[in-house]
């Protein structure tokens, strides 16, 4: 039987280790307050039909149609389709969808979005609930297949396993899920939109991950989270600072988790600092506004500060001493909780 119910995606934070879901390394994001909500209410037949409140656009089709579209609708037909490929029996649906996090932010506006809409849709029809790591796939397979961004599996885990003051320490290799206690006393973590959208189906995210694959080729192994920093200096540029990046990146996880446990954020501060460098220098996911957004937040005084997302564009993430004051159009980010059927 159908019903009407509504449920809510958060967007994320990664903290550290960006570039590294796909490579089979570690990251460390946490949920936040900001996301996608999808209010799913039944109608007759067999038909989606879609609103993007926000957007003031609309989509119609049928539920078991594999007709293609772009932007926000390959997001709605490919979670559709994912949810039929899976066994989910959807029902008639009308699916309006606002959300609070800006698109191309660089915050996961996309997974968002997706776990909203999946979630929303099951509980409508009132479906047997889905394992949150078998519908985090689900939802990558929806940005991968259906958008065409090669993403890792960071932003549906960040989104679907968010918890209330905790960060996550995800390692891709096992799909674990850790929360570390995000505790920051009087120190406060902010984001600052660059004001240059980034869309990974469109920017260079794509061409990293072929990178990444070619570097992993050259070396005769299946991840980059089995190269060593030896083996890198012997690929050529610029295979050889793309696996550096995503080496130093995933030590530099470790680093957080440990300096949160001691509660070193001057540490983790600059642990902000050296990722943000990699990814300007090895990754080169940066860009001049970007680079702008970043001195903003060090002059007010941030201890670090550091792109966030797949680059190119997006917002940056500056962590505050007590005594800065962020500028004013930068957001305060908490961790929250995950996604969830809010009725």
């Amino acid at each position: 039987m159908s019903r009407e119910v509504s449920a809510f995606g958060p967007g994320r934070v990664n903290l550290i280790g960006e570039h590294t879901d796909y490579n089979d390394g570690l990251a460390l994001p946490f949920a936040i307050g900001e996301g996608v909500c999808a209010r799913a209410t039944p109608l007759p037949g067999r038909r989606i039909e879609a609103v993007a409140a926000d957007l003031d656009e609309h989509d119609s089709f049928a539920i078991d149609s594999h007709e293609r579209a772009d932007g926000w609708r390959a997001y709605v037909r490919g979670a559709v389709a994912e949810l039929q490929a899976a066994g989910v029996e959807l029902t008639g649906t009308r699916v309006e969808i606002t959300g609070t996090v800006p698109q191309g932010s660089g915050l996961s506006s996309s997974a968002a979005l997706e776990v909203a809409v999946a979630l929303a849709l099951m509980a409508a029809a009132d479906a047997k609930p889905m394992d949150r790591l078998k519908l985090a796939r689900l939802c990558s397979r929806v940005e991968n297949e259906w958008v065409g961004a090669q993403t890792g599996l960071l932003d549906q885990l960040g989104s679907l396993f968010g918890e209330r003051d905790q960060a996550l320490r995800i390692d891709f290799r096992t799909l674990e899920v850790s929360p570390v206690p995000l505790e920051l006393g009087g120190y406060r973590l902010v984001t600052l939109d660059s004001g240059e959208q980034h869309a990974n189906a469109g920017s260079g995210y794509n061409e990293r991950r072929r990178e990444c694959a070619q570097a992993c080729e050259r070396l005769g192994i299946e991840s980059l989270r089995d190269a060593t920093l030896e083996q890198a200096e012997g690929l050529p540029d610029p295979l050889d600072r793309r696996v550096r990046h995503v080496l130093t990146s995933n030590a530099r996880v470790e680093a957080a988790v440990a300096a949160l446990a001691e509660h070193d954020l001057e540490q983790l501060g600059q642990l902000l600092d050296d990722e943000h460098a990699s990814l300007r220098d090895d990754y080169e996911v940066s860009t001049q506004a970007v680079e702008a957004a970043v001195k903003r937040l060090k002059d007010t005084g941030a201890l670090g500060a550091r792109v966030v997302g797949g680059g190119f564009g997006g917002s940056v993430l500056g962590l505050l001493p007590p005594d800065a004051g962020p500028p004013e159009d930068a957001v305060e980010v908490r961790p929250g909780e995950g996604a969830r059927v809010l009725r």
